[in-house]
């Protein structure tokens, strides 16, 4: 795929190994280049022998936008409860001052971090997520980038003091055999349920409901997740597969960490970052889509008139508005929002719009905005305390910030939500509503069923009685 390399990227590789050597520190050169079209899908198959539980993928809505991860040249992760998106951020800016580099100025191409956050780094930890830091980053060995129906490669190293120019060489010529891998979108992977901690959970909206009419808390979200044990092993390929497929609104993303691989389709983008523009997305207040078109519209129109989910949209615009206001200037936003259709539900949606100002960067505006009240609450902090009184669950990385941030601070972060835990037979599944003073536990039950249905259709286990 990238094979000879020219002199002048033999000459960046020897400066780039001269400055380790005398700076004692580490130096990362990447190499970029065009290719012919590559199946983005079939890249990230092709690389499940070679670099199994070090893949990641990430495409947005309409899939005009897909980075494919291969292998880790760097990891950057922590476990701190605090100042873990600026430490994050000075990591790497730290690394940045000594890339050597013949990248393109093409968005999403050269070096390149993946990776995400905890929902809540302050609750302790269950088994489900012990292998999951609070923070984690990956600079990956190998890259693919399609963007405007072109195709880039990027191959990243970590040269260090020590490294042999042969070898580094060497690297930078390596190849990946990519090949047509067939994906069965069809098959029906059988499947036992475990519904955790249901009768809890119910409880648990009902005492919310009555703090929020005590005026203790306008709002806050809970989750609830369910345990699947397949009868086959979990072909991740597949399930990404199926998701882009049946989730065209949405963006996919998938990290793997080791073993486990935690895959969503989430409608909901954080924040992106492109030069000094960035972008936000308000998504809160849900209903299911019609069997008919003129079912899905008066659904539709429904939910554009309740009062309920409409008093949770408006808490949602505010804050990110307000925390947008202290770090940018000109924000725009449309006076009433509209619909966002995905497979299985529709949302109430008002994108946010601003310009940057100087001082913050985008792991600022992810720490400020993180949790949003579509996935915390408001007030911010109580909701979180409140969160972690009465949910019975371990969120890990679900409903927290995963994507991707360049070395020019350019990037995007969505919140991760529609998503699951994968591992071997089996997936853990999670979603969560919004409790105001008007809910009702049973009917948020029922809308949980109808966010967890994503996952399950990408797991083929919709066939089952559920």
């Amino acid at each position: 795929m990238i094979t000879t390399l020219d002199d002048t990227m033999k000459e960046h590789i020897e400066q780039a190994l001269e400055e380790a050597k005398q700076t004692n520190q580490s130096v990362i050169v990447s190499r970029v280049k065009e290719v012919d079209a590559i199946n983005p899908l079939h890249f990230y198959a092709s690389g499940e022998k070679l670099f199994f539980g070090e893949r990641f993928i990430w495409s947005t809505p309409e899939r005009d936008f897909t980075l494919i991860g291969l292998g880790k040249e760097h990891v950057f992760e922590n476990n701190k409860t605090s100042e873990r998106f600026s430490d994050i951020e000075s990591e790497w800016k730290r690394l940045n001052k000594k890339i050597v580099s013949n990248y393109t100025q093409q968005l999403g191409t050269g070096p390149l971090l993946f990776g995400g956050f905890s929902f809540d780094p302050s609750k302790e930890k269950n088994t489900l997520w012990q292998n999951f830091p609070e923070a984690k980053f990956v600079l990956p060995t190998m890259m693919l980038t399609r963007l405007n129906h072109k195709t880039f490669i990027t191959v990243n190293r970590m040269i260090t003091p020590y490294d042999q120019l042969d070898d580094c060489i060497k690297h930078f010529e390596q190849t990946l055999e990519v090949s047509f891998h067939p994906i069965d979108c069809e098959k029906v992977n059988e499947f036992s349920e475990i519904e955790y901690q249901t009768s809890q959970w119910l409880k648990a909206v009902e005492k919310a409901t009555n703090d929020i009419k005590e005026e203790k808390i306008d709002k806050v979200v809970l989750a609830r997740e369910v345990h699947l044990k397949f009868t086959e092993e979990i072909n991740s390929n597949n399930v990404i597969s199926r998701l882009q497929k049946e989730q065209p609104t949405s963006f996919i993303f998938g990290l793997e960490n080791g073993n486990q691989n935690f895959v969503g389709a989430t409608p909901e983008r954080l924040i992106k970052k492109v030069d000094q523009e960035v972008s936000s997305t308000c998504l809160a207040g849900s209903i299911k889509r019609g069997k008919t078109k003129k079912q899905d519209l008066v659904l539709g129109e429904q939910l554009l008139n309740d009062r309920k989910n409409l008093i949770e949209h408006t808490i949602v615009v505010k804050m990110i508005k307000e925390a947008l206001n202290e770090c940018c200037y000109e924000i725009i936003s449309p006076k009433a929002p509209a619909l966002l259709k995905t497979k299985s539900i529709q949302h109430l949606y008002t994108p946010v719009k601003g310009y940057i100002k100087k001082g913050n960067s985008l792991l600022s505006l992810v720490d400020k905005l993180h949790p949003t009240p579509a996935l915390g609450g408001f007030p911010k902090q109580k909701a979180i305390e409140k969160i972690r009184e009465l949910e019975p669950m371990h969120r890990g990385w679900y409903a927290a910030p995963i994507g991707w941030i360049d070395h020019e601070d350019n990037g995007e972060f969505v919140v991760a939500i529609r998503s699951g835990l994968l591992e071997g037979h089996n997936a853990a599944l999670f979603a969560g509503c919004g409790v105001v003073a008007e809910s009702d536990p049973k009917s948020e039950y029922l809308e949980t069923k109808i966010k967890l249905k994503p996952m399950l259709s990408a797991l083929g286990g919709l066939e089952n009685e559920w």
